[in-house]
């Protein structure tokens, strides 16, 4: 039986791929779509296209025990924060429809070309600038 080589070894489960496509962007509204926090709504903080894991305000909060370090000015205690939560998970948030899919569309305003994030349902654009 032939061995196989490291070009044709089959990839292990939980590994890695390369970095996803993400449509979601910074400062976008998203509802959490399944899960503990179903229905909750919340704005983007970062986007980790690596892992395909967005941080999202107020969503997947966890509690952390943190011990005083006076020399770094660190208060001790409990705190509160979020923890990613994954893309698969969350929708964009269209501001006359409430939860949808994005499509793309070339905008040609100001002489550029651009590819702007639009609504699938009623086709309003979901990006923030002109």
């Amino acid at each position: 039986m032939a061995r196989l080589t490291a070009r044709f070894r089959p990839r292990r489960p939980g590994a890695v791929r390369g970095p996803l496509r993400i449509e979601l962007r910074k400062n976008d509204t998203v509802e959490v779509i399944t899960g503990k926090d179903k229905g909750k709504r919340g704005r983007v903080l970062s986007v980790d296209a690596r892992s395909g894991r967005v941080l999202v305000e107020g969503v997947q909060t966890i509690r952390r025990h943190t011990r005083a370090n006076p020399a770094r000015q660190i208060k001790g205690g409990i705190a509160e924060r979020e923890r990613p939560i994954a893309v698969s998970n969350v929708m964009l948030v269209c501001s006359e429809c409430g939860p949808v899919r994005i499509a793309h569309r070339l905008d040609d305003t100001g002489g550029k070309v651009r590819r702007i994030r639009i609504c699938r349902s009623c086709g309003a654009p979901l990006d923030k600038r002109g």
